[in-house]
């Protein structure tokens, strides 16, 4: 009887086996959709629909980008969450979805770990930059303003829990300086205010901004980086400006977990081929982030070792949002 039973359970096991191999064999036989969890114009907008033109060459079905703004990117990760594990929802994850919101909000919808790693997709440091209007020349003369007026410059942030928002809380509680904190419903509408003098200032990503820093529109003032960049070079680091400070941002693809692994793999596939594409490579060639592409274990172990480094940063600056 148990040896009837062992050789049940062994024909079972390769069913399943099969069953999940043609599963993954037949993948995609439709759209694949790639959830932004922030509006349009923004980083992770931009980068979704990069890399979904190429992988839709490569996988033969459509990807489509579909913005699911809200919360620091809580709406639209909740979304992915909750989906079917079956490779057709993923989303372009920012680095406070997967490793700071859980210790920012009193209450998570989601778990993070109910996010799966595909590939981490860009990194890049962010850029103190102000409006020419406020006479500031350099990131001395920004800390002197700031401590002498505490809270009399309008810094905004693409949203309450976003890496713009973590970088400038991070600054303040370094520099023991006060700034007044505006968040906006994404980067493109807080860029559009500093543009205008309606707001003083912002911790931005590179790609964002950096036509209109190349512009004269806006004034980088330091890059919060170990070295400077490429594409800025006269921009000093906040370490050669007199105040060292660091706060990069980054950008990774995820499924649901329970995904098939041979699923994961071939959007793992699919998604690096598509960042190495000299089409994509040209079109964030002067941005200012650099294009990684890597493992999803490589991006796991990235992901636990970014959780440590903003859980450490946010208790210590005593971030909180309800």
């Amino acid at each position: 009887m148990s040896k009837r039973l062992a050789m049940a359970a062994a024909a079972a096991a390769v069913t399943v086996l099969s069953a999940g191999s043609a599963w993954a064999q037949a993948y995609p036989n439709r759209p694949v959709r790639i959830v932004a969890p922030f509006p349009a114009g923004g980083l992770a907008d931009m980068l979704a629909r990069a890399v979904g033109d190429e992988m839709t060459k490569s996988l033969g079905q459509p990807v489509v980008v579909e913005n699911r703004a809200g919360a620091g990117g809580n709406v639209g990760a909740e979304v992915v969450a909750g989906a079917a594990p079956d490779g057709y929802t993923i989303m372009m994850s920012s680095a406070g979805i997967l490793s700071a919101n859980e210790f920012l909000y009193a209450r998570m919808a989601f778990d993070p770990s109910a996010l799966a790693p595909i590939t981490l997709v860009a990194d890049m440091p962010v850029l103190l930059v102000v409006h020419p209007k406020t006479g500031i020349t350099n990131v001395r003369e920004f800390v002197a303003k700031a401590r002498a007026r505490p809270n009399s410059m309008n810094f905004g942030s693409p949203g309450n829990g976003t890496t713009g928002h973590l970088c400038q809380a991070g600054f303040v509680h370094t520099a023991a300086v006060q700034l007044a904190h505006i968040p906006y419903r994404g980067a493109a509408p807080a860029v559009q205010d500093l543009l205008g003098g309606q707001i003083d200032g912002l911790f931005e990503n590179p790609p964002i901004i950096m036509e209109h820093i190349r512009a004269g529109s806006i004034r980088a003032l330091g890059v919060a980086s170990k070295q400077r960049l490429a594409v800025l070079p006269d921009v000093p680091t906040m370490s050669e400006a007199g105040s060292p400070y660091e706060c990069s941002s980054w950008f990774g693809l995820v499924a649901p977990a329970r995904t098939p692994p041979e699923i994961i793999a071939r959007l793992n596939k699919d998604a690096v081929a598509g960042l190495r594409t000299p089409a994509t490579q040209q079109r964030f060639a002067t941005s200012g982030a650099r294009l990684v592409g890597d493992t999803p274990e490589e991006f796991r172990a990235f992901i636990t070792s970014e959780r440590a480094r903003w859980g450490a940063m946010i208790r210590a600056a005593g971030i909180k949002i309800d």
